[in-house]
């Protein structure tokens, strides 16, 4: 592994990717450029968490797709948006250097289609389409999205090696965006709660009174007259989308008048340039690298396996319907303001200890979750252990990738220009934890018999809500904890990397 990139080594001894570190007399980042670069990944989170809390709600009660066609729908996107995500980190290790960046140009030009993607996804086609043509749209919208803000993320993230800096100002770099991310989620969800929010609670409180299905049905010689509520419910997903499109448009444009790249030579960079496979191997046969990505992949499936049906449970086995929006709030608000609290304990204490505090604390709140009905106080008490857990999910892996990379840099001096590929992996494990967590639970509901427009689901249904959200998030969670324990790089450990990377200069 120590050879594996030789044929690229410059001249000169160790160079480890012509990136700065502590200890070279560099200036400090300004706070400006880091706030401007924090601002630049609310796209993802104001998109992505819309995408996560409502797309399954939508396809099924809004436009009444089979729960069999909804799932294959997420579980095929997500796949798709998984596959992408490397075979895009490649092309822009690839990209050559321009005037503006190597990075800026793919967030900029991505922007426009990824706006217009996200704005047709929440578009209801006609009632008289039959279900295929419905899913193809959905689908085809989805992933067409999904690589547009692949194109956008992924130099996005690589970014934060190439600000300038010391180690410590990445640290903060990252901290500063996981709170602008936090708070990018908590602007989506909470708009997108807000605006179709009532008008989802309206499809719900007209099966006060009937029993059986909402929809084209006859009870007691009565047709519930269901057109004009369905049409609320769908101009309001498409009004909530072009509102966080322009928030999307706006965001960018700060990223891009206010962050500049700073990039090793661009002799250096074309020396670097490897095959794709040899440079899947490379950082894969890293030990630390695989470490991390396991238990991220585990813990963000638990989440994210939460996160998914966590407005079906409210709605269907909570008795909560008319109140996801303002757990959500509560829930986001919470994780905001407890980034800060979490920067401090990793510094204090070590990211690795960080980890396994922070993610322990949810797991007495799932328990509790599922045992309790109609009872907003207590979900509303459940929603802080559950915020600090996610502050924690949003922070921690974003701060470990950094040492891992400076890790395999000293372990590899000679292999340059593959942060795009650390971060793109990093990014498909999100995902692809994601697309399975949603297309498990959608197809659990698919075969426990749940049907859209259904006013009372069969005990399968509730019950099958109540495993999802708590007893498989649960062993997710431990899971990945547990591969935790073999992660090498603790606070002793990740100052001694920097020390040596000091003396490598």
């Amino acid at each position: 592994m120590q050879d594996a990139c030789q044929k690229d080594a410059a001249p000169g001894g160790q160079n480890l990717g012509g990136r700065k570190q502590e200890g070279q007399g560099i200036p400090k980042l300004p706070i400006s450029r880091k706030i401007c670069y924090a601002l630049g990944g609310a796209p993802y989170q104001l998109t992505g968490n819309v995408i996560s809390f409502f797309l399954q709600i939508f396809l099924l009660d809004v436009v009444q797709l089979d729960a069999f066609w909804a799932s294959s729908v997420i579980f095929v996107g997500r796949a798709w948006d998984s596959i992408s995500d490397p075979i895009i980190g490649y092309l822009v290790s690839r990209s050559p250097l321009r005037k503006c960046g190597k990075l800026i140009p793919w967030t900029l030009g991505s922007t426009p289609f990824g706006v217009l993607m996200y704005c047709l996804l929440w578009y209801t086609p006609s009632d008289y389409l039959p279900s295929s043509s419905k899913f193809f749209w959905y689908l085809t919208t989805y992933c067409l999205f999904q690589t547009c803000l692949s194109c956008y993320h992924v130099p996005y993230t690589s970014m934060t090696m190439f600000l300038g800096g010391s180690q410590s100002d990445r640290d903060s770099v990252t901290a500063y965006r996981m709170a602008i991310e936090i708070l990018s989620t908590l602007i989506g969800s909470g708009l997108q709660g807000l605006i179709v929010g009532k008008h989802q609670a309206k499809i719900i409180s007209n099966c006060q009174g009937l029993n059986g299905s909402l929809f084209n049905e006859t009870v007691s010689n009565y047709t519930f007259p269901s057109t004009e509520t369905l049409k609320n419910a769908r101009a309001s997903y498409l009004i909530a989308a072009l509102i966080i499109s322009s928030l999307y448009c706006f965001s960018c444009a700060i990223l891009v008048l206010g962050v500049q790249e700073q990039h090793e030579p661009s002799g250096k960079q074309d020396q670097s340039r490897l095959p794709f496979i040899h440079s899947l191997f490379i950082i894969m046969s890293h030990r630390t690298y695989t470490i991390l990505l396991s238990g991220f992949l585990f813990v963000s499936m638990a989440f994210q396996m939460a996160q998914g049906i966590f407005a079906f449970f409210c709605t269907h086995a909570a008795g909560l319907s008319g109140y996801f929006q303002y757990l959500l709030l509560i829930l986001l608000v919470v994780a905001c303001f407890t980034i800060p609290f979490w920067q401090w304990f990793l510094v204090k204490f070590g990211k690795k200890n960080a980890v396994f505090v922070g993610y322990s604390l949810v797991i007495p709140s799932f328990i509790i979750l599922i045992q309790v009905k109609n009872n907003f106080l207590t979900f509303a008490f459940l929603m802080i252990p559950m915020g600090c857990s996610i502050a924690v999910l949003f922070l921690l892996p974003w701060s470990m990738l950094p040492d891992t990379i400076d890790d395999f840099q000293l372990k590899n001096p000679t292999c340059h220009n593959l942060e795009a590929f650390f971060y793109s992996f990093f990014i498909f494990v999100n995902k692809f934890g994601g697309g399975l967590a949603l297309g498990i639970s959608t197809m659990c509901l698919h075969f426990a018999g749940y049907r859209p427009g259904t006013c009372e689901p069969n005990h399968r249904v509730i019950l099958v809500l109540r495993v999802l959200m708590a007893p498989v998030p649960i062993t997710l969670l431990i899971i990945g904890l547990t591969i935790f324990c073999f992660y090498p790089i603790d606070k002793k450990k990740k100052k001694e990397i920097g020390t040596k990377i000091e003396a490598a200069k």
